[in-house]
């Protein structure tokens, strides 16, 4: 009966009898330890591999959604495919095992609904969900799925990748869809957004995704500084009705630092 050999006997058997399949993995790890999307030549030169080879290798991943061209930079990164077996490795591993009790302790601080969720591609996947008593009920849950440009958590996470990344993600007002009627339409539209999140150092919704309900989120981001998630706390608008806008604004950043707190505590984390 033959075994297949676990990685440490794989490795010692030395090079690789499939060089395409480890080159291929070699580029998506080149690809995902870096801050920003490549060049080409650069990846070669990195990797020590033929121009030609490089060249077809990223157009096969192109194909398959692993990375993406950017066209008019000359420049290739991670692809949206990328980003699902991401959040795939998550959603099993240390990030909601490490976040779960993180984002519980948050909704009972602070008595209100709290989330983890992960980029997949354009939308948030939740991958923690923890329901305060006694408030509304909300669309969020876990494996649910989010346009990313409507949630707090997506924003948050969003204003943390590179700008072609971004870009790359929503290129035309096709890319927008809509739930309330509310939210950015266009790619200007949200890079100023964005912009505003970046400034303010958290993202915010407010009834964008659900009527009367209102967000605020916090990236988590890796070694590299990479977002690989983000923690949100939703709770509806009609509580503070009647408090007046300062009170209500005062409110929001409250919320915000413990959710802010809680993504950090959560990177730290990761990182040991």
């Amino acid at each position: 009966m033959s075994v297949i050999p676990d990685s440490t006997d794989a490795a010692a058997t030395g090079p690789s009898q499939v060089p395409a399949a480890d080159n291929t993995l070699r580029i998506l790890r080149y690809l995902a330890g870096r801050p920003a999307p490549v060049a080409a030549s650069a990846i070669a030169r990195e990797l020590a591999l033929p121009r030609s080879t490089v060249y077809h290798l990223l157009t096969t991943l192109a194909l398959h959604g692993f990375v993406m061209h950017l066209r008019e930079e000359r420049r290739w990164g991670l692809g949206t495919s990328a980003f699902e077996l991401a959040g795939g490795y998550a959603r099993q591993q240390p990030l909601a095992r490490l976040g779960r009790p993180l984002v519980a302790s948050l909704s009972d601080r602070l008595g209100e609904s709290a989330h983890l969720a992960v980029m997949s591609g354009g939308d948030v996947l939740y991958i923690v969900e923890e329901r305060a008593p006694r408030r509304s009920a909300l669309v969020t849950d876990v494996g649910v799925r989010l346009p990313a440009h409507l949630t707090a958590s997506g924003r948050a996470m969003l204003a943390a990748l590179p700008r072609e990344q971004v870009r790359a993600l929503y290129p035309s007002t096709s890319a927008f869809p809509d739930r309330t009627g509310l939210g950015p339409r266009t790619p200007r539209a949200l890079r100023e957004l964005l912009r505003e999140v970046r400034v303010r150092g958290y993202a915010t919704e407010d009834s964008e995704v659900a009527d009367g309900l209102r967000s605020v989120g916090a990236a988590v981001r890796d070694h590299t500084g990479w977002p690989v998630a983000a923690v949100a706390v939703t709770w509806a608008d009609a509580d503070a009705s009647g408090i007046g806008t300062a009170a209500i604004d005062l409110a929001e950043r409250d919320l915000a630092d413990a959710v802010r707190e809680t993504a950090m505590i959560l990177e730290s984390r990761l990182k040991r």
